[in-house]
């Protein structure tokens, strides 16, 4: 794994809490942001390895790191993106079980495994916090494996349009204009697809009116019940 500039999450005059542990009360937080440590990671450097030993969870503060695992003879699969205020590494398997590579420059705050476990039995809400955490990956993980399983190219592209805008609303976006930093290659080997099907797709979507690209990494959805009608299976003669 690759050398990653490091500090301390500290700042004078108090810690500074950020993310998922935001609002929650208790002085034994300080214990855990006191320990913890934050990292700078440039795009395509690799944030932590499959099969690592898993004894941190990471909190994504800046930029997106993509997940992914690699099949005995070194194929891809893409398992996830993160964004800005999400987490990963919450298994408890003992090792980490993807890789994760940073996207655009990133910076990821690590928390001690140890001491968050210690502390989601003294601090009320935070064991709540971390179950919501861990059901919603567990959801996005069944919901890439009915994209992978039973759609077609066009549902799994609609599908995955979205499903972004969603999470871009619970990030506190209006859902319109989605920023997808990862290439054609990402979201082809996320969804089970070439890079050329991706393209092929996003190519009627455009000339639809449908979506629109704004600066190569954003998506702008221009009819939002097309597309839904699209993810849902309703193509009505939608070729590409």
């Amino acid at each position: 794994m690759l050398a990653l500039r490091t500090q301390k999450v500290a700042r004078s005059g108090g810690v500074r809490r950020i993310g998922f542990a935001e609002g929650l009360q208790g002085g034994s937080l300080d214990d855990l942001f006191l320990a913890s440590v934050r990292r700078s990671v440039a795009p395509r450097e690799i944030i932590v390895c499959e099969g690592d030993r898993s004894d941190s969870v990471f909190e994504v503060v800046e930029g997106v790191v993509k997940l992914y695992k690699l099949t005995p003879d070194g194929r891809r699969q893409v398992t996830g993106f993160v964004y800005p205020g999400q987490l990963f590494g919450l298994s408890q398997q003992g090792a980490c079980i993807y890789t994760a590579e940073a996207i655009t420059p990133v910076v990821v705050v690590l928390y001690p495994r140890a001491k968050l476990d210690h502390l989601a039995a003294l601090v009320p809400g935070l064991a709540q916090r971390m179950l919501a955490l861990a059901t919603r990956e567990l959801i996005t993980a069944q919901e890439q494996m009915l994209l992978l399983g039973r759609k077609t190219a066009v549902e799994k592209i609609a599908s995955f349009i979205v499903a972004q805008a969603a999470d871009a609303v619970a990030r506190g976006g209006d859902g319109s204009s989605i920023y997808l930093p990862m290439t054609r290659a990402d979201i082809g080997d996320y969804l089970g697809l070439t890079t050329e099907t991706v393209s092929r797709v996003f190519k009627p979507l455009k000339t639809r009116g449908i979506v629109s690209l704004r600066q190569q990494k954003y998506v702008v959805i221009h009819d939002h019940t097309s597309l839904i009608n699209l993810a849902n299976g309703n193509l009505h003669g939608f070729e590409y």
